[in-house]
């Protein structure tokens, strides 16, 4: 009798040889799906579900030099989602553009009857985007048709979270609404005492939000019932970011970053800045980073809320930082977009805009994406002459750390700097998928000779 390997699932092999191959096909085919995934993620704004702004398919190290740039009709506020090679964008002009990443130029444009400085969120090719015109739009990312509207009673600024086919979006009506992605219908709202710009964060069934009636509210993805709440010193406009069981958020006014447990909606630690925050938190490697209209971009320790260090630009930082292979890439209002290192707060270079940096920067294939008030969409990637450096970090462990905190009013201008949460469908990184297809193409071979 010749011995044979039989698998749990009934297939049978004459040699080890063989069902090692096999095990190895389907290592890859796993591999492969778990890599496209991980790709998808990068497409929304804060770079994963639970809003971290942490980039994983960020490519090469980008660089300080204008690849291209996009100009729309407005301000663009608005954050930028990249899915399937195309950026998606809003504008003060009242649209959302579609660009092609590789011709640079426009697929599509949608016009909605407001500004438009929510950002996108891309799932199953389609575009959910939130208006000043109180409606939250669902856009065919290859045509640019509407698919539906929802309408709220209140001006649409938060970006859209998209899990398990569910849209959840925040509305100046006080309301946080969950809609279903397929056919705009309401599954549920829940209302809270002010108007909700901050964007909703879902993970792990809970959804977290801030409010103007100074809560961050846990909401039950699924029922929409509240769990808990917690109650800030003031406004929480900035969007919440979740990881290892804490709620890093913050308010506008109170100067104050805090850390929140999860499950139990306690205070973990309060970080004081010395400014209103309009940025919303970035977690990386056990430190939260989060800008400040005190012209300081932090970086704070994640479980002790001590700082770590800090970085001065010239003007208001209410953009929210994006990381990449442990630089933090941030815009300030000094018109400056900057790339600092994670670890030690040394800037590495900057890239000038020819206005307000409000946007958040998004990364893929290592190309970074920002907004400007001068109206454009840049495009910034790896440089072809040396990157200006200057040194304008401010160690905590230096004798010359001590600064005058002052408290400086808000920005004229309140800004969006928030994005969703989805699932879109992107292929695997391409450094992978040719060596990996090769293997999974070796691997049929053996199996066809059995």
């Amino acid at each position: 009798m010749t011995n044979q390997i039989i698998l749990p699932f009934g297939r049978r092999f004459r040699n080890p040889c063989s069902m090692l191959a096999f095990v190895l096909f389907l290592m890859v085919f796993l591999f492969l799906i778990s890599a496209a995934h991980v790709s998808a993620e990068d497409a929304m704004f804060r770079a994963n579900p639970e809003h971290t702004g942490v980039y994983g398919n960020a490519g090469t190290e980008p660089g300080n030099s204008e690849l291209w740039h996009f100009t729309t009709g407005g301000i663009v506020y608005s954050s930028p989602a990249v899915a399937n090679g195309v950026i998606y964008v809003g504008s003060e002009d009242k649209n959302l553009y579609a660009i092609d990443s590789v011709t640079r130029k426009e697929k599509w444009r949608f016009a909605t009857g407001g500004f438009v400085d929510s950002s996108p969120a891309v799932a199953d090719d389609i575009v959910f985007v939130g208006s000043r015109d109180n409606n939250l739009y669902a856009i065919d990312a290859v045509t640019g048709k509407e698919m539906w509207r929802f309408a709220t009673k209140g001006e649409v600024a938060s970006s859209p979270a998209v899990v398990n086919g569910i849209v959840y979006v925040g509305s100046y009506d006080n309301n946080l609404y969950a809609i279903d992605a397929t056919t705009g219908t309401e599954k549920w709202r829940f209302a809270s005492e002010q108007w909700v710009g901050s964007s909703p964060t879902a993970v792990n069934g809970i959804v977290y939000f801030g409010s103007g009636d100074h809560n961050l509210y846990a909401i039950d993805a699924v029922t929409g019932k509240e769990k808990w709440s917690f109650a800030a010193e003031d406004r929480m406009y900035p969007s919440p970011a979740v990881a290892n069981g804490t709620v890093y958020t913050a308010a506008s006014e109170d100067h104050n970053l805090y850390a929140i447990d999860a499950i139990t909606g306690k205070e973990k630690w309060r970080f004081a800045t010395g400014g209103w925050l309009f940025s919303s938190p970035t977690v990386s490697d056990g430190f939260v980073y989060i800008g400040s209209s005190d012209k300081n971009l932090y970086a704070i320790d994640a479980i002790t809320g001590k700082e770590k260090w800090r970085f001065a630009t010239r003007n208001y930082v209410d953009s929210s930082p994006s990381v990449i292979n442990s630089i933090v890439y941030i815009g300030s209002d000094d018109t400056n977009l900057y790339a600092v290192d994670a670890v030690t707060g040394k800037e590495k270079w900057r890239f000038a805009t020819g206005g307000w940096v409000l946007s958040s920067p998004a990364v893929a294939d290592g190309i970074i994406y920002v907004g400007s008030n001068d109206k454009n969409l840049y495009a910034v990637g790896a440089n072809s002459s040396l990157p200006t450096t200057v040194s304008t970090t401010i160690r905590i462990t230096d004798a010359s750390s001590t600064i005058s905190r002052v408290t400086t009013t808000a920005p004229a201008v309140i800004t969006t700097t928030t994005v969703p949460t989805r699932q879109t469908t992107q292929p695997a990184p391409i450094q992978y998928t040719l060596p990996m297809a090769i293997i999974a193409t070796a691997g049929i071979a053996i199996l066809k000779r059995q």
